[in-house]
């Protein structure tokens, strides 16, 4: 039996030990922190269960314009709080089960290598044992940047992990960084009761995501009373009597009750040994890996954020499975970043695949587009939908699709017909061939798709 070594329990870790251990192999899983790691416990499940109460906050608050008139909306963020930090600890305990049951031993504490076949565990009795290895894989994830200009304390100036410490809700959130982090939550607690400030050095929020979604986010933000200061760049971030200041780079200061630092996320490569065996990383410290997770040490792979390859929980997982089935001998596929669907979810949400807009504005891509308002869908009417759009690209002499954007409530469950058709290279005729439910959201999917079938005639 292979002997296989994975530091780290978040999707990279543990999908490659249901992995590895499916394929015979000898698996041990080391975690410092909870089986899931950050993905389940602080970040992915807690954040986005934390915007489904805020969606249904604004759902009920705005169901007037189809009549439905509610009074009286409030929440408890104590309650909330502690039934997120419960799901959390309940998926937690789901996937550690999960793990046990396919004789998958589970370490708690931290590790390091010593060479390429020998790691290093100080468990957390701080009891040191070494275990040898024939495939190693490294998955142990990022953590907020901090700035010494902002001191984190967790009570008034905090990180994202630290939001689910709120017995009451702030009454003046500041949020430093407009990029998918800082978006969320700022939409969140605007949703949830909260005024939000939210900082961002760019002319627009998300930076880096289509600029027609975008704008349609951040639209939605001022329409719903949130102060969005753009090409304002945070210099500073102190605490006052009343709460915290936030000094700009102009000598404007913003005041407010907390302070939320969303300004990007480090690799936890530190203390991992990487030097004893000469793992490569880039400038920023995440570990170099190629399409099939390997570094540069023989029989020595990385998964997930520590890589800061497309950092997002599938693509981790998917990171982690692929390490193992080349580790193991087992058939394989590369990783391929053009089929990857990722979502921003903010209200309405932004879920992306394939090519890009900035792909097209840069010259990178040439393709034939259409952008379909959901105005227009009766679906969209009857909930009072009156935000959004499909977009989809297409070659010009073939059809092929080969990206989409959609902005909408729910849009990471629309996005998939649009990745179907990324990854299978189904054309424009063969989405809008499929007949779609009457009336639906995703009948703007096939519309647009139809729409591309003229253009092309028209060319």
């Amino acid at each position: 039996m292979t002997k296989v070594v994975i530091i780290g329990g978040g999707p990279g870790g543990y999908e490659a030990a249901l992995v590895a251990a499916q394929l015979g192999a000898n698996v041990t899983l080391i975690e410092r922190d909870g089986i899931g790691g950050a993905a389940v416990l602080t970040d992915v499940v807690p954040s986005k269960a934390l915007i489904a109460v805020a969606e249904a906050a604004t759902d009920t608050k705005g169901s007037s314009v189809i009549g439905v008139h509610a009074t009286n909306v409030s929440i408890d963020i104590a309650e909330v709080n502690a039934r997120l930090k419960k799901w959390a600890a309940t998926q937690s305990a789901d996937i550690q089960e999960r793990l046990l049951n396919q004789g998958i031993k589970v370490l708690a504490g931290t590790a390091e290598l010593v060479d390429a076949e020998n790691v290093k565990v100080i468990l957390q009795d701080r009891t040191e044992i070494n275990l040898a290895a024939e495939v190693v894989l490294l998955a142990t994830g990022a953590r907020p940047r901090e700035l010494a200009s902002a001191v984190i304390d967790g009570q008034r100036i905090l990180n994202w992990k630290q939001l689910y410490e709120f017995t009451e809700l702030p009454t003046d959130l500041i949020v430093v960084g407009s990029g998918v982090t800082g978006a969320e939550f700022a939409g969140a607690y605007q949703a949830l009761g909260s005024q939000v400030t939210l900082v961002s050095s760019r002319d627009q929020v998300l930076p880096g995501k289509d600029s027609d979604a975008a704008k349609v986010v951040q639209d939605v933000f001022a329409k719903r009373g949130m102060k969005v200061l753009s090409q304002s760049r945070a210099i500073q971030v102190t605490r006052s009597d009343s709460g915290v200041e936030v000094e700009l780079e102009t000598g404007e200061i913003v005041s407010g009750s907390h302070c939320l630092m969303a300004v990007g996320s480090l690799p936890n490569t530190e203390a991992l040994g990487l030097e004893n065996v000469g793992v490569k990383t880039n400038d920023a410290g995440f570990i170099d890996v190629d399409k099939v997770s390997r570094t540069s040490v023989r029989g020595v792979y990385a998964a997930g954020d520590c890589t800061g390859v497309m950092m997002l929980a599938s693509v981790a997982a998917m990171q982690g499975r692929i390490a193992m089935w080349h580790a193991l001998g087992d058939a394989v596929h590369p990783l391929n970043l053009e089929t990857v669907s990722s979502n921003v979810f903010t209200d309405p949400e932004i879920a992306t695949v394939g090519v890009s807009q900035s792909d097209l504005d840069s010259g990178n891509e040439i393709a034939s587009v259409v952008n379909l308002p959901l105005a227009t869908n009766a679906r969209a009417k009857m909930q009072g939908i009156s935000e959004g759009f499909v977009k989809i690209f297409c070659r010009s002499d073939t059809g092929v699709i080969i990206g989409g954007v959609v902005v909408a409530p729910k849009a990471s469950e629309l996005i998939f017909p649009i990745a179907l058709a990324v990854e299978h290279r189904l054309t424009v005729d063969q989405m809008s061939q499929t007949i779609t439910v009457y009336p639906s959201l995703s009948g703007s999917i096939a519309e647009a798709a139809r729409q591309l079938h003229q253009t092309q005639n028209l060319n």
